[in-house]
């Protein structure tokens, strides 16, 4: 029998639509707390829990890569700050660990998508497509969540390994974070149309307020894609100030890394990113290094494949030495991936990532809390 039906009927007209999701959102986040709270790998790493400390890390999803895994959502994490909430990407089941975290869309304050490969970007639309029903704890019930994202690459690279390759969209093959939401926004209209007269949804485009991030004039495009830089700063309210750099990720432009500055401390995010200078200079003496890092020793990688993953990632063996260099207090490792075993080996990893590091390393888990203050 349905759950919505009473007696094989119809929910009867005591309990309105608007009332009925409302109600199942609230029981979400219910189910949402005990699921975290439950999480004997989460619980076992970490102390507190969510909204204790001022500034608190929330690691909502940590594997590298689209292909989709059972043990590691796509890459997302919370930042809460005085409870505020700041999601840095927003990758594969991103909404359902924020839910199974015990975090408020209405906490939602800022988006930031480091770049727009699909492993980062996959649950980002869903949090206002999904989240924008009637309800006190909605997204943008406290306003429109800003959305700070990369504008157009202006060009792509040739195939690696040469050859032909088709081109998607070859209209506009290289859209930035605004053009990337006005599609989506058009591609599910009907359902938005449907809900919107149906519930009193919102048009998902008016709980957010997009921002391409504007990058200064380096000389940097899509053929020399992360100079040298100083971090420029995009964004600041009452609770953070975030900085940003850009970083060389393949062919991928632009890629940032971004740093948060708050009253209890720093947090430093690489993103996707391989060796640069500019890493350890937006990082000087953070708090917190949460790095990007894989594994290829043991892989059957040929000399190739090698030398072309080490132009999009740093290897674990090597982020220790990242993180020294920095001054960083403490290294995370987040957006993972052994290319020699198809699970991460913690305890190995965390010797590997110790090598040149004298701070604390924390491997990371999915929907493991780390209070910073």
């Amino acid at each position: 029998m349905c759950a919505l039906c009473d007696g094989g009927g119809p929910v009867g007209p005591a309990v309105g639509r608007r009332a009925l999701l409302s109600g199942l959102g609230a029981a979400g986040l219910a189910l949402g707390a005990v699921a975290c709270g439950s999480s004997g790998q989460a619980a076992a790493q970490s102390t507190g829990a969510v909204g204790s400390a001022k500034l608190e890390l929330v690691l909502l999803g940590t594997k590298a890569g689209p292909p989709p895994s059972a043990d590691r959502a796509g890459i997302s994490t919370a930042l809460v700050v005085d409870g505020q909430v700041y999601l840095i990407d927003a990758g594969r089941a991103s909404v359902t660990q924020y839910a199974k975290a015990g975090l408020s869309l209405g906490a939602l304050r800022g988006i930031f998508l480091t770049h727009l490969h699909i492993d980062h970007i996959a649950d980002y639309f869903n949090y206002f497509v999904l989240g924008g029903y009637p309800d006190e704890g909605m997204i943008g019930a406290k306003g429109p969540v800003a959305v700070y994202g990369p504008g157009p690459a202006g060009g792509l690279l040739p195939k690696f390994g040469g050859g032909n390759a088709p081109v998607v969209a070859p209209q506009d093959p290289t859209p930035g974070t605004r053009a990337l939401t006005e599609n989506w926004n058009r591609a599910v209209a009907y359902s938005s149309n449907v809900f919107i007269r149906d519930t009193g949804a919102s048009d998902p485009m008016a709980l957010m307020n997009i921002h391409e991030i504007q990058i200064p004039a380096i000389g940097a495009d899509f053929t020399n894609r992360a100079p040298t830089m100083q971090p420029f700063e995009v964004m600041r309210d009452d609770k953070v100030r975030v900085t940003a750099v850009l970083v060389p990720h393949g062919p991928v432009f632009p890629a940032f890394a971004f740093r948060f500055d708050t009253a209890y401390g720093s947090v430093t995010f690489s993103g996707d990113t391989t060796y640069t200078d500019n890493i350890p200079t937006l990082a000087h003496n953070t708090d917190v290094l949460v790095h990007e890092a894989i594994n290829l020793e043991g892989s059957s990688l040929s000399a190739v494949e090698h030398n072309h993953m080490v132009t999009s990632h740093v290897e674990v063996q090597k982020v220790g030495a990242i993180a020294q260099r920095a001054g960083a207090k403490r290294l995370v490792l987040s957006h993972i991936a052994d290319l020699a075993s198809p699970h991460i080996d913690s305890s190995k990893w965390h010797d590997w990532a110790s090598t040149g590091y004298s701070n604390n390393v924390i491997i990371g888990d999915d929907l493991q809390y780390i209070p910073v203050h």
